[in-house]
């Protein structure tokens, strides 16, 4: 390969390689992906997500906070609730027997209402958001 070649070599793969770094700059999302409001630490599926049904309700709060849940103006009773007190994680998909059955195709909204039971001051607050059903 002759030197010139070379040279226009590089300059291209350079140029290729500041146009990937430019892109991936521009287009790359910002801040949080869940965009769920603190202390929450993640909820399952993530807002504007489209699942398959079965789909579960997971939702990932601190340690020593306790959680009410609503699907689609249904309020789910503790009972059918799965909480694992040490992981702060909640868990609830419909069930044959239960308040919700099954999942129809579309839209659903989950409304979460928290509130902290040990461990310092007060913390109540809420968050909703939807996902997509197919």
């Amino acid at each position: 390969m002759s030197a010139r070649r070379h040279r226009f070599t590089l300059a291209l793969l350079a140029t290729a390689a500041t146009a990937v770094i430019a892109a991936a700059w521009a287009f790359a999302p910002q801040g949080d992906p869940e965009g769920v409001p603190p202390p929450l630490v993640s909820v399952q599926p993530v807002p504007g997500a489209v699942v398959v049904s079965p789909a579960e309700v997971v939702v990932v709060l601190p340690v020593g906070y306790r959680l009410d849940l609503v699907v689609d103006g249904t309020p789910i009773p503790e009972s059918e609730v799965e909480w694992v007190e040490a992981t702060g994680t909640f868990r609830w998909q419909p069930a044959v027997g239960g308040i919700v059955e099954a999942w129809g195709p579309g839209d659903h909204v989950v409304e979460v209402a928290w509130e902290r039971v040990a461990g310092g001051r007060p913390d109540p607050g809420s968050f909703t958001w939807s996902f997509r059903v197919i």
